[in-house]
């Protein structure tokens, strides 16, 4: 089911048929739009609601959360305007929708608002899996995650995130309260299937 009449985000969403299952927040990658992580989803998290937004920010033709000033430096202005922004749409979809708080499962850029979105507004978010993510502030915010659960998963030969990046926002959400599970996984920046068992062991426990 495609729905954009809940706010200016073009987004896909598809009801929940386990209403045990946590909601899941699809956050795509660079280029990425609402379709791309539906059967990812589906995959990890067998019945759960999926909701997934495309970016609102264009870098030539492709759709992305936020903007970035070079391949990883962040216009980290647009990206507070633009967590604020995802988190509003959030809000309003859980209403629309009737939603419990979702667990974002977040790629790259995805993940790195995802990331945002914990350190400037957690209580939107039940929790968060972060594939592929950096830290998204020079000087994070200080922000109350006690509880909260958050898997990390890294890429071993990943060329876009260096391994101390990801280390530090693992710390960072870590410092902050986060139940935090990070892994790292024998592969580069793209998805494997260690990252699909990984990330629906840890769903299955939410």
């Amino acid at each position: 089911m495609d729905a954009d009449a809940t706010t200016s985000f073009i987004h896909a969403f598809e009801p929940g048929s386990d209403p045990t299952r946590t909601p899941l927040l699809l956050l795509h990658g660079t280029g990425g739009d609402e379709r791309d992580l539906l059967p990812l989803g589906r995959t990890v998290a067998p019945g759960a609601a999926l909701l997934s937004p495309r970016g609102q920010v264009l870098e030539g033709p492709m759709p992305r959360f936020f903007r970035r000033l070079s391949e990883g430096v962040f216009d980290e202005d647009d990206l507070r305007r633009r967590t604020h922004e995802l988190a509003d749409f959030i809000e309003a979809a859980r209403r629309d929708y009737d939603l419990a708080a979702p667990v974002a499962v977040g790629f790259s850029n995805g993940a790195n608002i995802a990331a945002s979105m914990l350190l400037l507004r957690p209580q939107v978010l039940a929790g968060a899996a972060l594939l592929r993510a950096m830290s998204p502030f020079a000087t994070p915010p200080k922000a109350d995650l006690a509880g909260r659960r958050v898997q990390l998963l890294s890429g071993a030969f990943d060329p876009i995130v260096p391994a101390q990046d990801a280390a530090r926002l693992a710390a960072t959400l870590a410092g902050n309260g986060a139940l935090v599970d990070h892994r790292t996984v024998p592969t580069g920046h793209g998805l494997s299937q260690a990252d699909i068992g990984l990330l629906k062991t840890w769903l299955d426990k939410a």
